[in-house]
C-alpha cells in the first residue's frame, strides 16, 4: 500500500483548495492508498468530511512568524517526513515548496508540487514566485491546474526540470434533480470574500443591473476579509436590498438548485470548482475571461458567457443577455453545462493521479 502525504497550508479553512484536497484524498484512500494530511498550521477539524482512514496532523497548533522560523518549520517537517517513511509528498500550494524543498533534500520521496493558482498571480507574495521556481527546478512533478498554466509555468522559468502534468479539478457528482430556469431571477456567485475574487466588480455591475432588472436577486455566499468592505460598498451603490450575504455555508446545494444562473468575478482563478459545481445543477455561467480556468469550463453562447476580464460593463452586458435569454436558450445551455460537468467526474481525475503516484 502506497504512503502519500498532503501537505496544506490549513484544512479547517473553507476555500475550493482545501475542498479539492479532500475530495482528492478521499478518493485515493478508498482505492486502498494511505493517505494522511498535514497542515502548516492547525487543521485537525477539517471544514470538509473527510475519509475515516486518514490520517490529519498539524505541524503547529497556531501561526508563528515563519520568517523568523523558517529553519524551525523546515526541521520540523523533515522530522516528519522521516518518521513516516512516506512514499510521495504532495505540496498543495507553490508557496510551501520554501519549506518542502529542503525538508525533503537527500531523502527517497517522490516530491510533487500541485500548483492552485494562476501563474501570472502570486497572489501578493514573491515568496509563491519563489516557490515555482524551486518547484521547477527540484520536484519530480508539478501538477497545474490547466494546459494554459502549464504552457505559463514552461514559458516563464528556464531550464526546468520538474515534470510539469495539467490535471483538472474533479466533482464528486452530478446533481441535477430538477431543472433550473429564469423564474427565481436570483443570480448567484461563491468564494471566499477576498480581493482576488473581484467581488467589488460584481457589485459595481449590479449597481447597473439593479437599475434595468430591479426584480433580480444576487445571492454571496462565502466570508472572508473584505466582507465589511463589500457590504459598505453594496450600501454606497444603493443596491444593499437586492443583495443577500449570506456568509459561509457547508451545504450550497439549496442554492445552486434554486438560482437561475451562476456568475464568477474574480481577477485570476486557477481551475475554478465553483464553476464546475454550478454546471452539476445545470446552471449556465456569467464569468470574466481571466486568463486561465472559465475558458477551459465555459464555451461561449453554448452554456454561457465570456466577458473580457475585469470589465464592468462588459460582465453586465452578459448578465443582461442571460436574463433576456428565451426559454429555448437558456434549455439549451443548462443542459450544455450539465453535459460539460460529467468530463471532471472525480472517478475519471483520479485515474490522473493514481498515474502520477506509480
Amino acid at each position: 500500500m502506497k504512503k502519500i502525504c498532503f501537505f496544506i497550508g490549513n484544512l479547517s479553512n473553507t476555500g475550493g483548495t482545501e475542498k479539492v484536497t479532500t475530495i482528492i484524498s478521499n478518493s485515493l484512500s478508498e482505492k486502498q492508498y494511505d493517505i494522511s494530511i498535514i497542515s502548516l498550521v492547525d487543521g485537525k477539524v477539517p471544514f470538509f468530511e473527510l475519509n475515516k482512514n486518514i490520517k490529519i496532523y498539524s505541524l503547529y497548533v497556531q501561526k508563528v512568524s515563519f520568517k523568523k522560523n523558517y529553519l524551525g518549520v523546515v526541521y520540523r517537517l523533515r522530522n516528519f517526513i522521516k518518521s513516516h517513511d512516506f512514499d510521495t509528498f504532495v505540496v498543495v500550494d507553490s508557496i510551501s515548496c520554501i519549506f518542502t524543498i529542503p525538508a525533503l533534500w537527500g531523502l527517497s520521496v517522490k516530491h510533487i508540487c500541485w500548483e492552485h493558482f494562476n501563474f501570472l498571480n502570486n497572489n501578493g507574495t514573491r515568496l509563491r514566485d519563489l516557490g515555482r521556481l524551486w518547484a521547477a527546478k527540484s520536484c519530480d512533478i508539478v501538477v497545474t491546474l490547466t494546459e494554459k498554466d502549464k504552457e505559463l509555468w514552461q514559458t516563464n522559468i528556464k531550464n526546468v526540470n520538474a515534470k510539469i502534468i495539467a490535471i483538472p479539478n474533479p466533482i464528486v457528482q452530478l446533481n441535477k434533480n430538477k431543472q433550473t430556469n429564469l423564474d427565481s431571477k436570483i443570480v448567484l456567485s461563491v468564494g471566499r470574500l477576498v480581493d482576488v475574487k473581484g467581488f467589488d466588480l460584481l457589485l459595481e455591475a449590479w449597481k447597473s443591473i439593479n437599475e434595468i432588472k430591479p426584480e433580480w436577486k444576487l445571492y454571496i455566499v462565502g466570508d472572508g476579509e473584505e466582507r465589511k468592505n463589500l457590504e459598505n460598498l453594496a450600501a454606497k451603490l444603493k443596491i444593499q436590498n437586492s443583495i443577500k450575504f449570506l456568509g459561509s455555508q457547508t451545504d450550497v446545494s439549496q442554492f445552486y438548485e434554486n438560482c437561475s444562473f451562476y456568475c464568477l468575478s474574480s481577477r485570476f482563478e486557477g481551475f475554478p470548482m465553483v464553476l464546475l459545481e454550478a454546471q452539476t445543477f445545470g446552471l449556465p455561467i456569467v464569468s470574466f475571461d481571466c486568463d486561465t480556468g472559465p475558458a477551459e469550463i465555459i464555451v461561449a453562447g453554448e452554456n454561457g458567457f465570456l466577458a473580457k476580464s475585469g470589465d464592468v460593463l462588459d460582465l453586465t452586458i452578459n448578465m443582461l443577455k442571460m436574463m433576456d435569454s428565451s426559454e429555448d436558450e437558456y434549455m439549451m445551455m443548462s443542459n450544455s453545462a450539465y453535459q460539460n460537468a460529467k468530463q471532471y467526474s472525480i472517478n475519471k481525475i483520479v485515474t490522473y493521479w493514481v498515474e502520477i503516484f506509480r
